[in-house]
């Protein structure tokens, strides 16, 4: 769709129109699907990201291992802690619901990776719901993030085994971040400025998987991977910017990804996967799953 962000940027200027729209009437000029058809997809999406939204927040859906499941219920229902009420605390509890569903082998988005499905609808659906945004709205949202993650895809990787968790959960914070925005009436540049915020806290973010299972410490990664978004939104709608251009956070990104240590990418090679507790619980708990490795 564009080579880099900054293409996006100049497009969305001249045809006067957010990022969302541009990443509809792009996908539209393609060819291969009607603008209906492409809407249509994104709603479906949408369904999707609900469903198992809701499934992970009602607390009984636990993993094959039994070492994810319920804590998305207790964030929801917490009386305890700070952000109890907030935007905030409903976008960790959904990020992490449907990562619990991810890792209970339920249906869900892989937006732009299965490990990272819960950021985003973590997010845009809390916002929503404080918005009360409508599924066009959302629709266009979704679009915006999906041109983020194009954009991403083309310059570095959207690949843990590749680029670490910075390129999982990292692109997934950048393109809830677009998302955020476009659905809350941002500017092109806030949009750009929330992506880059977002992307540069998550730089160097290993993949460290126990066991090798999209499990530990995946899903609560996604809540706070989900923060960073949020932060992004709130410093860029707030007029903040980052002086290092998104493109070359990109590239940065990419840059730290292929001169990762190789044990950081998916390889459960080291971080917390090659901590006791971790080589421990790959032995007992994910063990037996794995059949018996």
């Amino acid at each position: 769709m564009f080579d880099s962000l900054a293409q996006a940027l100049v497009a969305a200027h001249e045809m006067s129109m957010s990022l969302g729209e541009l990443a509809l009437r792009k996908e539209t000029e393609r060819g291969v699907r009607t603008r209906a058809e492409i809407e249509a997809g994104l709603h479906r999406a949408l369904n999707v990201m609900r469903e198992a939204r809701t499934r992970g927040l009602r607390g009984d859906v636990r993993s094959v291992s039994g070492l994810v499941g319920g804590d998305a219920h207790k964030v929801a229902n917490s009386a305890q802690g700070p952000l109890r009420g907030t935007i905030f605390a409903d976008a960790l509890a959904g990020a992490l619901a449907v990562q619990e569903v991810n890792a209970a082998m339920g249906v869900i988005v892989a937006a732009p990776t299965a490990g990272a499905a819960g950021v985003l609808p973590g997010v845009l659906l809390a916002l929503a719901d404080r918005v009360d945004a409508s599924d066009a709205a959302l629709a266009r949202a979704l679009a915006a993030a999906g041109l983020i993650g194009a954009v991403i895809a083309q310059r570095a990787s959207l690949s843990g085994a590749e680029g670490g968790c910075q390129a999982e959960t990292g692109s997934a914070a950048a393109m809830a971040a677009a998302a955020g925005v476009e659905l809350l009436g941002g500017t092109v540049e806030q949009a750009d400025a929330a992506v880059g915020l977002a992307l540069q806290g998550t730089l160097g973010l290993v993949c460290d998987p126990v066991g090798g299972f999209v499990e530990i410490p995946c899903v609560f990664r996604n809540a706070t991977a989900a923060s960073i978004a949020l932060a992004g939104i709130e410093m860029a709608l707030a007029g903040v910017r980052i002086p290092i251009p998104t493109d070359e956070i990109i590239d940065a990104m990419a840059e730290i990804g292929r001169t990762m240590d190789v044990r950081y990418r998916e390889t459960a090679g080291g971080g917390l996967a090659a901590t006791p507790t971790g080589r421990r619980l790959a032995r007992g708990r994910l063990g037996p799953v794995r059949g018996g490795a």
